[in-house]
């Protein structure tokens, strides 16, 4: 009976300590303009990702406007209500949990966290839009039984200059969705975040300067990541709330780890090698952790046999030595 104790004891401590190692492995599952089909999710079981981002937008004309235009019939597939309930059932079909994250696009790709009124009426009306954009979303993440839903990404200005009105926005969101809340900031906004202790994660875009070599090691991103770590765990710590990574991720370019936010470097040359190690690197860092959830790479197309490659400098780490990373770290830190 001893012998038999002494061996359930140390069946619950290996089973309670593959529960803690067991991580948010994600993907940003990018909205298309067609349905997902079983054979696009299958190549985000490849990898071993047990969750992913859909991310349906709504639309700004000018950075002044204060109207969101959302759902509407001239939007692709995958970014409106319908298209994002069809891809998160075809996800949990899989057995893949979801974040809902509807998202905010500005016409030209100006910087949402620039979005700001300039007058009182205005910043009203934008309530008032970004309210509905999110509640219509909220109700759906109900419905669907989604795990985590994402009230906002890096709007920094909104939060900044209108707290009361996320405040209420977030209560409202919990008269509606029952699930597990975060919010997106991003990688320079997170510790001025007014309401972190009203979600369940710290949500970070985690696009943080490490260093500027062309093709970075593994042991110079992790000694870059080091100053930043310092501050994303004292934060955790703090607020008494574990950190997500909300999206994460490098180009296969040049210095891809010196300003990891820029999209814009198209003539910049492949570099696998570069991105492989800044992937490695920010797995090593933070995986391990206790107080670190996880977190979801950007970005996954769905269309898996036609994107990224060799000759692809963008994010995506599809079809490139990065996925196999990936793969390797999820596999590690999955469910057991």
């Amino acid at each position: 009976m001893k012998k038999l104790g002494l061996l359930l004891l140390c069946f619950l401590q290996f089973s309670c300590s593959s529960q803690v190692q067991e991580k948010i492995n994600g993907v940003s599952f990018v909205a298309s303009r067609e349905e997902v089909a079983q054979e696009h999710v299958q190549e985000v079981l490849n990898i071993y990702a047990n969750h992913a981002a859909v991310m349906p937008f709504g639309f700004i004309r000018e950075i002044n406007s204060p109207e969101i235009i959302f759902d509407t019939e001239r939007q692709w597939f995958g970014e409106t209500k319908h298209g994002a309930q069809q891809y998160i059932n075809l996800l949990h079909e899989n057995g893949v949990k979801v974040m809902l994250k509807p998202q905010i696009w500005i016409w030209r790709g100006t910087f949402t966290g620039t979005l700001a009124m300039t007058t009182e009426e205005d910043w009203k009306a934008l309530e008032s839009s970004y309210e509905k954009f999110i509640l219509n979303y909220a109700q759906l993440a109900q419905e669907t039984d989604t795990d985590i839903f994402c009230i906002g990404t890096e709007l920094e200005q909104f939060v900044k200059n209108r707290p009361e009105f996320w405040k209420g926005l977030i209560q409202k969101v919990k008269e509606i969705y029952k699930g597990k809340l975060t919010y997106a900031a991003n990688w320079d906004e997170y510790t001025r975040t007014s309401f972190w202790e009203d979600l369940d994660y710290i949500g970070i875009d985690a696009y943080f300067p490490l260093c500027e070599e062309i093709t970075p090691t593994v042991a110079q991103c992790r000694e870059g990541w080091q100053r930043h770590k310092t501050v994303i765990k004292e934060l955790s710590k703090a607020k008494n709330k574990p950190v997500l990574f909300t999206e994460y991720g490098y180009r296969s370019t040049d210095k891809t780890a010196w300003k990891p936010w820029l999209v814009d470097r198209h003539e910049n040359p492949v570099n696998l090698e570069a991105q492989v190690n800044a992937t490695k690197a920010i797995f090593e860092e933070f995986w391990g952790e206790d107080w670190f959830a996880g977190g979801y790479v950007w970005k996954w197309f769905i269309r898996h046999k036609e994107a990224g490659g060799g000759e692809d400098n963008r994010f995506t780490p599809q079809n490139k030595p990065a996925q196999g990373v990936i793969a390797e770290f999820y596999e590690k830190y999955g469910s057991k």
